[in-house]
């Protein structure tokens, strides 16, 4: 980046991947911004230290234990002082789309708005301030919000037991599976080797099992989208373990042979694990339990609303069948009659749970976690929650029978959707795909839908509006996905380039992906070396 003795470019600089209009690049508002490393001065440092003594650099005697370990040659960070900083931050924030700025349509992912009341909860003291290894008579409270979410888990799943600890979605599915494995180990039958994962699952499903030690075999789907219930039932047999089926599955339709899949399954001695990725879906109108499922976790992102990641650890608690909990790991925690709640942790045969496979954490989960899917959960009441599922299956219609003469939408025929609307690219003009679509969007400013995935649609684009949205908020993306899709059946060469009106042009991802570029390199010195 080269600047003039006057302080301006002497060139128009590249910005969106275009010559910028303005001398300084910016766009308006939309400033432009450089690396912190092209900001900064290497020799400088936004505040003032005092010299080290010399023992810190490895000198002298005493003084540090770091020895031959101290650095003696300059670190090669950029040095800025504080509102450098502060705007190189917020210029990159502002470059950034989040929840609170628009509509998230990602099918699967569930992006939706988090409630600043759950916030405010897991900001408590006593929640937010506690240390995984205080004494247990200390943290009753934060134990209690455990326990207390574990009861709700297990009420509007109609199931037996639940592991808290597991830390994600796939983090749950391995602990379902293991669960699954060490009961039949228990029971003699650890031949049992074979998965079975629908083609209609959600695609950590395979990976898990086979993690797991297990062979995956695929089910196929029917053309109507759901699991092939046949060739299911022709399959099972001693040596399967397991069928792993999310429901409602990865088309956003709901499984309806579901209690006679999982009779089958039980029939020949196997097990039923659920992905309970789309819970929110059905939460409060079905139980799983009652659909015979023996273990599903739950990512408490997508249904009760804590943030996707959590900006760190997520959680994915797994309920459990009866059959399975005995297996479940630890610790857990229980409540006595006199109020007093322990957290149970040993593994011992003479302990309250002696048949557990082991622990999937070190200690009991994530707190923030928990503290936002109870407020959640209370504030909305069992008829509140009933309500989610249905105004989000509800949204997810709206999408799909508002676009369906727009976009090909392979399963329309099937019925109404759950919570999420899948079409397909199928109409668009030679040359024209998914993701044409999806980057025309960012023109309109939006979010991209989540792209081919589900891999049983060709060009698939899965969208999925969650019970948050607003119905203008809806007809707003309705109305810029209608034009740009119309725009793609057209053959509007312009989208082979967009966006057109991000910081940055469309990037060649492949490449991005298979050699990215992680490490900044001085042009200067560049230059000099050659």
């Amino acid at each position: 980046m080269s600047i003039n003795a006057s302080g301006w470019r002497p060139e128009a600089p590249v910005a969106g991947g275009k010559a910028s209009p303005t001398v300084t690049g910016n766009k308006g508002l939309m400033l432009e911004e450089a690396l912190i490393f092209e900001i900064g001065d290497s020799e400088t440092t936004g505040v003032d230290f005092a010299s080290s003594p010399s023992p810190l650099r490895g000198e002298g005697p005493s003084g540090t234990s770091l020895g031959s370990l101290a650095r003696t040659t300059p670190i090669g960070l950029p040095g800025l002082s504080e509102p450098e900083a502060v705007r190189h931050y917020t210029r990159l924030s502002r470059q950034n789309y989040g929840i609170d700025l628009g509509f998230f349509p990602l099918g699967s992912c569930t992006m939706k708005h988090n409630p600043r009341l759950n916030e405010k909860v897991a900001r408590l003291p006593g929640f937010a301030d506690i240390h995984p290894l205080q004494p247990v008579d200390t943290v009753q409270g934060a134990l209690g919000v455990i326990n207390e979410l574990a009861v709700w888990l297990i009420k509007l799943t109609g199931m037996y037991g639940v592991a808290m600890s597991p830390k994600a979605g796939a983090h749950g599915e391995l602990c379902g599976i293991l669960c699954i494995k060490a009961a039949l180990e228990a029971r003699g039958e650890g031949h049992r080797k074979v998965v079975l994962v629908p083609e209609s699952a959600h695609g950590t499903n395979p990976a898990t099992a086979a993690f797991a030690g297990f062979t995956v075999e695929d089910i196929p789907a029917t053309a109507e989208g759901r699991v092939d219930t046949a060739a299911l039932k022709a399959r099972l047999g001693p040596d399967v373990a397991a069928v792993m089926i999310t429901n409602p599955n990865t088309c956003g339709l709901f499984e309806r042979d579901m209690k006679a899949i999982s009779d089958a399954v039980h029939a020949v001695g196997a097990y039923v694990y659920c992905d309970g990725a789309n819970f929110n879906a059905i939460v409060g109108r079905v139980r799983p339990g009652d659909l015979g499922i023996d273990a599903m976790h739950i990512n408490l992102h997508k249904t009760f609303s804590t943030p996707h990641g959590g900006g760190g650890p997520g959680s994915g608690p797994v309920v459990l069948s009866e059959a399975l909990a005995p297996f479940g790991p630890l610790p857990f925690t229980a409540r006595y009659a006199d109020g007093h709640i322990a957290l149970i942790e040993e593994e011992t045969a003479g302990d309250e749970h002696p048949h557990t496979f082991g622990r999937m954490t070190a200690f009991h989960g994530q707190m923030g976690m928990f503290t936002r899917a109870l407020t959640y959960i209370l504030s909305h009441g069992a008829d509140g929650l009933r309500q989610v599922s249905e105004d989000a299956v509800l949204n997810a219609n709206y999408i799909l029978r508002s676009l369906e003469k727009t976009l090909d939408a392979p399963f329309a025929a099937s019925g109404p959707c759950m919570h999420e609307a899948l079409f397909s690219d199928n109409g668009l003009a030679d040359g024209f795909s998914t993701i044409d679509v999806a980057k025309g969007l960012i023109d309109e400013g939006f979010h991209p839908m989540t792209m081919y995935f589900p891999l049983v649609v060709h060009g698939a684009m899965l969208i999925e509006p969650t019970e948050t949205e607003s119905k203008a908020a809806l007809d707003q993306f309705i109305g810029a996905l209608r034009s740009v899709a119309e725009r793609a059946k057209a053959g509007d060469i312009s989208l082979k380039s967009a966006p057109h009106f991000a910081p940055r042009s469309r990037l060649d991802e492949t490449l991005a992906a298979r050699k990215p570029v992680l490490i900044w390199k001085d042009p200067g010195l560049a230059q000099a070396a050659e």
